[in-house]
Formats: structure tokens, sequence, C-alpha cells
């Protein structure tokens, strides 16, 4: 059994956040091998933090950033961007990967 699995880290944000929290990653870890964003929507805990114009439409802007990494180096990001950017409104998970790979090499 693999004692540093692969996971998927997945940070959720609010997107005027996103220059900042990519460049605090990247001075934690200057050698993370790549990641996705993606500009999301969200409703949930901590709503009434949202802009008056995401609480009118209903939803919050976000963006989401997903990278697959072992696990110890995705909790090592999670604890530099607590010390970096602490902010209530940055959430985070992380889930397992069962594969993962190229479709050809």
């Amino acid at each position: 059994m693999n004692d540093n699995p692969l996971v998927q880290l997945t940070l959720a944000y609010p997107r005027p956040a996103e220059r900042q929290l990519l460049a605090d990653l990247l001075e934690i870890d200057p050698d993370l091998a790549g990641f996705t964003t993606l500009h999301a929507e969200g409703h949930g805990h901590g709503f009434a933090r949202a802009s008056v114009q995401e609480q009118v439409s209903g939803r919050a802007e976000r963006a989401l950033l997903l990278a697959v990494l072992p696990a110890d180096g995705a909790r090592r990001l999670v604890e530099g961007l607590r010390t970096r950017l602490p902010s209530p409104e940055i959430a985070y998970w992380m889930s397992p990967i069962i594969e993962f790979g190229r479709i050809v090499e």
C-alpha cells in the first residue's frame, strides 16, 4: 500500500483572490507539476459573506483549482495557504485518485 497516495486537491475560492492564491501556491511549491482552474458558481455555507449582487442572483462567483499530487504535497499546500492567505472564503477538499495517466504517452 502506498503511504503517500495520489489525491485530487480541490480549492474553491472567490475569483478576485485567484492571482494571489496562485502566486502563493507556486511560492509554497515551485515544482507544482500542474493544475487546472475553472470558473464556478456556488451557494452554501458562508453565503452571508456574498456580495449584494451575488445574494440577488442566489449564487456566488467562485473559482476552482484542481490538482493531482501526492497527499503529503497537498497537505503542505493547504497548510501554506493557511499561513499566507488565511480566509474563511477558501474551501478545500481532497479526493483519492484511483488511477491517473495520459490516454497516449
